[in-house]
């Protein structure tokens, strides 16, 4: 009786392992289990996009709002054109909200970053944040500065 409870409670903690392990998995890459809620989509066009990915997170003032639905050349702008779905309950994102791709943490993460503006006048679905801040690329900066000292 003994070695069968041990068997028993060897395998419940190696099912209880194998489930945080994969709820840490899906923690860390950001998918959800259950359907996305009501949201609306809005888009952004941004020079660089420098590794903003789909699903992304969307932020306002470090609140996580939405995420991140494509990244795309724009045929028309030959810009980076970064389509979101943002939380229905976020009604408002005003029509002269700015966004910026941004970098958190250690390994680089990207996500966008919003700034809600003054108008009165909010977007809905569909609607195109103007007012844009591309991605900061390390490697421009380098380069930059190394031009800079080599033309001295």
């Amino acid at each position: 009786m003994a070695k069968k409870w041990l068997e028993i409670s060897v395998g419940g903690l190696l099912v209880a392992g194998v489930a945080a392990l994969l709820a840490l998995a899906i923690q860390v890459s950001g998918s959800h289990l259950n359907g996305s809620s009501d949201s609306y989509r809005i888009s952004a066009l941004f020079d660089n996009a420098a590794g903003l990915s789909a699903k992304a997170r969307v932020t306002v003032a470090g609140v996580i709002v939405g995420e991140v639905t494509a990244v795309a050349v724009d045929p028309q702008t030959l810009m980076a054109k970064v389509d979101m779905a943002i939380a229905g309950d976020v009604d408002y994102l005003s029509i002269d909200t700015s966004a910026s791709i941004l970098t958190a943490g250690l390994l680089g993460e990207k996500y966008i970053g919003l700034s809600i503006g003054a108008e009165e006048d909010v977007l809905t679905e569909g609607g195109v944040i103007e007012d844009t801040q591309s991605a900061l690329v390390l490697e421009e900066l380098i380069g930059q500065v190394l031009l800079n000292l080599g033309g001295d």
